[in-house]
């Protein structure tokens, strides 16, 4: 009630406020060196929430502005950033960018909460762009992160794809869009890579800022929500395998009304690496129908609603669907998977003054794991025909933040966050289990000298079940001309689920018993980095090492076997999970991008890890110790019509398995070739390549620790169709 009472003040202030005759601004955006309009480029108002991309033609319009000066900030990422000061309402003004050939004027969020162009955040983030994406012809997220960055890397097997990012799964790393958090399973198959404008990952801790699972990392998702009138794109890709793509984006603005809609369509054929598998008591290989790639269906539907009450005061609502069904084949098992998520929020910012704004948020996410039997179905009882839902979980998140600049040298983020989780599980007997978390946080970022600034935040944490908790960070960077120098400490920390706490598990082909515990502690970490980079109009290189010790680290614990557990628990083996692990990672991330002139753009990536599980004295599960990433570009235009092509290469050395041993290195090169034809409004975007160069395969037999679960060499095709008014 209070929350809904302010933001009605808010609004009833503002509109009061915004008495002011409004002005309209407009033009067009043209490349410096060859006067061909700039298609995409973002303007924004300076001491506004108002702005737009330029469309086909290179135009822009923005309306209602209050008359007087504006200032307009021009972005795109293969241009420098460009300020323009306009007196007042302004017709056909003409703004020339200059060619960029590095990243070096991207403006980065997830750092710090605040904007900041990448070299000026005190934190390091690096970034993926949307013209990356298209080059590299990705349709995934976890495709788009492993091509495009070694850090992370991935292992996919029966009970699904489990991403890593430097040595650490995907439970402790955190994914956010525009960000906002995202709750439930699922979180990076639902993105529409599409609607992507850029990807920001921040390497190592940052609990301070985002909360739990933040021990790893950070990956946001920066939407393209156009401001054209109308911005309408089809995406379709078909390769081998049945594999097939289609995203459908369609933006409408009307004056201060928004609506950006965005459907996506995947699919694709299951495919066997070997049609054998080896028998576990006899050790001898026999015919099997298991697929190592399972097919399946995916529909991911996203609505969302703008209201720019004022330039300085906006709200939206939003919501969506998800759904994924697995296809296996009927002669080798008894039923399939579906996972469903609906998820809705509701949002407004207000800008108090320049550098100063508010923003509540509330979003909601409801996810569903079923079994769908085509088949009688012994272990879990069910008949063919039935479904049987096996996990709910519900995620509410109430979240308030402010940014303030006080004088010249302080910047302060605070902020509170309400969270309330819930968990019901048909297989494991849970009728209805929940917990909330309590936060409050603030941050300073602060200018020490013209070259120096440093950050120091700190949340603090009531949770339900874990009462009083706090994560402080620091970081400082140094920037002498074209060098940055930075140094940062972080504590982390991830809150036991409810799963964990509450769900137990029998796996009755060999008879044991996994238990929850309710005495599980929060998982703790402390991450130590420091990192140099230099950047160059035509050159940038950085290099990043870092040190993440994590403590308490939750694992299976056996407490019972043989006799014992049968008459006790009634099954031969019985585990807990409990806080009996420790992890230590050691690591190097090292980048470079460079343009070579004619069109030409080299960039790659190392990353190096040492990962040790200390209780069990032996790597972390599911690490790698090298990953190299190589990409290649050639562009070049001829009029109406430009010429983009792409090499890419990723390097893997052997992945760890704690229950399989090692998985073979590898290494995978893709080409891709893309042909943009501009007819002004219309932008025309054949594409065609070939994924797996060198046809490799991991065809060793069913249940090995693949290491890659491509098919061999496959061909693709494509088509981008978008249109901007």
């Amino acid at each position: 009630m209070k929350v809904k009472l302010l933001l009605t003040a808010i609004t009833l202030s503002c509109l009061a406020i915004d008495v002011l005759a409004q002005v309209s601004i407009s033009g067009k955006i043209v490349s410096a060196d060859t006067n061909e309009p700039v298609v995409g480029a973002n303007i924004r108002i300076d001491q506004s929430l108002s702005g737009c991309t330029t469309n086909g033609k290179g135009e822009f319009n923005i309306n209602n502005l209050p008359d007087g000066k504006h200032v307009l900030r021009i972005t795109h990422v293969s241009y420098t950033p460009k300020s323009v000061t306009t007196k007042g309402g302004e017709k056909n003004l003409l703004i020339k960018l200059q060619d960029s050939f590095t990243n070096i004027g991207q403006v980065v969020v997830t750092g710090t909460g605040t904007h900041h162009r990448m070299t000026d955040s005190p934190v390091p983030v690096s970034v993926i762009t949307a013209k990356d994406l298209s080059n590299a012809s990705v349709t995934s997220l976890d495709e788009a992160l492993q091509k495009l960055t070694p850090s992370f890397s991935s292992m996919t097997n029966g009970m699904g794809t489990t991403l890593s990012l430097n040595g650490l799964p995907d439970d402790y790393f955190i994914f956010l869009e525009n960000g906002k958090r995202l709750y439930g399973d699922d979180t990076y198959a639902r993105i529409n890579v599409a609607k992507i404008k850029r990807i920001e990952i921040l390497n190592g801790a940052s609990s301070a800022l985002y909360g739990t699972n933040a021990i790893g990392g950070v990956i946001n998702i920066i939407t393209d929500d156009a401001k054209n009138a109308i911005n309408v794109s089809s995406d379709t890709r078909y390769a081998s395998k049945g594999r097939f793509t289609q995203s459908v984006n369609a933006d409408v603005n009307t004056g201060k009304f928004g609506s950006y809609t965005s459907y996506r369509r995947q699919q694709a054929e299951g495919w066997q690496l070997n049609p054998y598998e080896e028998n576990s008591k006899t050790h001898e290989l026999e015919e099997t129908g298991k697929v190592a790639s399972t097919g399946f269906y995916a529909n991911t539907v996203n609505q969302k609603f703008t209201f720019d009450a004022t330039d300085k005061l906006s709200f939206y609502a939003r919501g969506g669907y998800y759904d994924n069904k697995t296809r296996r084949p009927y002669e080798a098992y008894d039923y399939n998977i579906l996972h469903e998520t609906f998820n809705y929020g509701i949002g407004t910012q207000y800008m108090i003054s320049k550098g100063n704004y508010i923003t509540a948020d509330y979003y909601a996410d409801h996810f569903s794991s079923s079994y769908c039997f085509f088949k009688d179905n012994k272990t879990y009882n069910g008949k063919a025909g039935e479904e049987q839902v096996r996990k709910r979980t519900r995620n509410h998140n109430l979240s308030i933040k402010g940014i303030f600049k006080l004088g010249g040298r302080h910047k302060l983020s605070v902020g509170t966050e309400y969270i309330v989780d819930v968990l019901k599980s048909q297989t494991d007997n849970i009728a209805k289990e929940d917990a909330y978390t309590l936060a409050l946080f603030a941050q300073d970022e602060i200018k020490l000298l013209r070259n120096l600034q440093a950050l120091i935040g700190v949340r603090y944490i009531y949770h339900e079940n874990f009462k009083n908790h706090a994560t402080p960070n620091v970081a400082l960077m140094y920037k002498p001309g074209k060098f940055n120098f930075r140094a940062s400490y972080a504590a982390g920390f991830r809150t036991p689920t409810l799963s964990e706490l509450y769900a137990t598990d029998i796996a009755k082909k060999n008879d044991r018993l996994t238990i929850g515990n309710l005495d599980l502690k929060p998982e703790k970490n402390d991450y130590f980095s420091l990192s140099a980079e230099y950047v160059h109009e035509r050159f940038s290189v950085s290099v990043n090492a870092f040190y993440n010790n994590i403590r308490d680290m939750i694992d299976y614990n056996t407490i019972a076997t043989g006799d014992k557990a049968m008459e006790q628990y009634g099954h031969k083996e019985v585990r807990q999970r409990d806080n009996i692990a420790e992890a230590k990672v050691y690591g190097i991330n090292v980048s470079a991008n460079a343009y070579l002139g004619a069109g030409f753009n080299l960039s790659g990536g190392y990353t190096h890890l040492n990962t040790q599980d200390v209780e069990l004295e032996q790597p972390i599960d599911k690490s790698i110790k090298n990953a190299y990433n190589i990409n290649a570009q050639w562009a070049h235009s001829w009029k109406i019509y430009r010429l983009n092509i792409n090499l890419n290469g990723r390097i893997n050395s052997k992945r760890f398995s704690k229950s399989y041993g090692y998985a073979p290195d590898y290494q995978l090169w893709d080409l891709n070739t893309r042909h943009s034809f501009n007819l002004k409004s219309v932008i025309i975007e054949p594409g065609c390549g070939i994924e797996n160069l060198f046809d490799y395969t991991d065809d060793r037999p069913y249940n090995s620790n693949y290491a890659t679960l491509t098919p061999g060499r496959s061909f693709y095709i494509s088509l981008s169709l978008k249109f901007k008014s």
